[in-house]
């Protein structure tokens, strides 16, 4: 079959529209028709060379959809369900599956070359084999996809709102409430009120936080924090530090949360020198994995036994946290609405990333054509 799609061709360059050959699905394929995706800061990584893909590659990793086809084997899904795409495949049997740590799957390791899990591709054009990112490309109006790469979500839920929750929500609700684990009364700094960083902001009030302190240069992302239930909002790190400073009586911050679209060295240091003893840093945000940005003294880590740690997908589990996530929603217990700034067409994805640049959007979501 016949898609169109938004394709990356090479690092530096615009998505460009392209109609695609599409194979339907093999066995423990699914071939979903996607409703919604996410404009989410990770796929800029992908043109701005940060974490150069295999190209020619689909865009596009938040996806939500409704299942069209399944191929032998598939029991997770059927035919008409609604489903909520995790950019991280989950199979349930790997060892970090079984421990619980789904995010983790041995599935996600080549989620960058676009391949299925058994290294072949489902788009091709002009006898050229097209990957998809994150094994999804949700820029596409239809893919063929692992069923492990799906949730099924209530069929009551839009579709064009619960998109969040395939990335950016749970990556950074659970880096608050999981890889940070805010607690009653802690202090908590947060680097970064994009997509993920708002979401940080919703699960530290959820776990209880005394103070949220958030940290971005873009005005209207300050303001839209502090409406999200942040208690303070900064445009520099020191002026956040002075803050903290002042608010735990010179203890310094319990945690301290990075989500900004590209991390460097000088954000992970003021991340680390806010925490105060016993204090933990979590990384969520990107960088080109060849930079080394983590500088900071050891004797310091050593003498106020601080943490610094890594976190994806906010160290959720996508099979349970993606449903859990969508229920807190339902019952008027987390925003998604809210979050959405701009909604935009397939044609429009350069001009919806040129908006997250711009820093006019919170979030912006693609709505795919009938």
């Amino acid at each position: 079959m016949k898609t169109k799609a938004a394709v990356l061709l090479g690092e530096g360059r615009p998505f460009e529209i392209m109609e695609l050959d599409l194979d339907g699905p093999g066995p423990g394929e699914v071939l979903i028709k996607y409703t919604a995706a996410g404009l989410c800061h990770s796929d800029l990584h992908l043109t701005d060379g940060d974490l150069p893909p295999r190209y020619p590659i689909v865009g596009g990793h938040e996806g939500s959809g409704i299942i069209e086809e399944v191929g032998p084997g598939v029991t997770k899904v059927r035919p008409g369900d609604h489903v909520v795409c995790s950019f991280i495949p989950n199979c349930g049997t790997c060892r970090y599956c079984s421990t619980g740590r789904q995010n983790l799957c041995d599935m996600g390791a080549t989620i960058l070359e676009g391949a299925m899990p058994d290294g072949t591709f489902r788009f091709h054009s002009g006898g050229k084999d097209f990957g998809a990112m994150c094994m999804l490309g949700t820029f596409s109006e239809r893919a063929t996809i692992s069923q492990h790469s799906v949730v099924k979500v209530d069929e009551w839920l839009p579709l064009e709102t619960a998109v969040l929750v395939g990335c950016g929500v749970p990556s950074g609700w659970g880096t608050a409430v999981y890889a940070g684990d805010v607690r009653a009364g802690d202090i908590v700094v947060i680097y970064g009120i994009g997509g993920l960083g708002i979401n940080a902001v919703q699960g530290a009030v959820a776990a209880g936080a005394k103070y949220v302190v958030v940290v971005d240069p873009v005005e209207m992302k300050r303001d839209a924090a502090l409406k999200f239930g942040a208690s303070h909002a900064f445009a520099t790190a020191e002026d956040a530090a002075a803050k903290v400073n002042e608010l735990s009586w010179g203890q310094g911050a319990d945690a301290a949360l990075i989500l900004v679209g590209t991390v460097d060295e000088e954000v992970v240091s003021a991340a680390t020198s806010v925490v105060g003893k016993g204090g933990t840093v979590v990384i969520t945000g990107l960088a080109n994995p060849a930079k080394l940005t983590v500088h900071v003294s050891g004797t310091e880590l050593t003498l106020f036994q601080k943490t610094i740690k890594g976190s994806l997908f906010g160290s959720a589990n996508p099979q349970y946290d993606i449903v859990r996530l969508l229920r807190m929603y339902d019952a008027g217990q987390l925003k998604l609405d809210e979050l959405i700034t701009t909604r935009y067409t397939l044609e429009q994805v350069n001009e919806g990333y040129q908006d997250l640049r711009d820093g006019k959007n919170l979030r912006g979501v693609i709505v795919h054509g009938s």
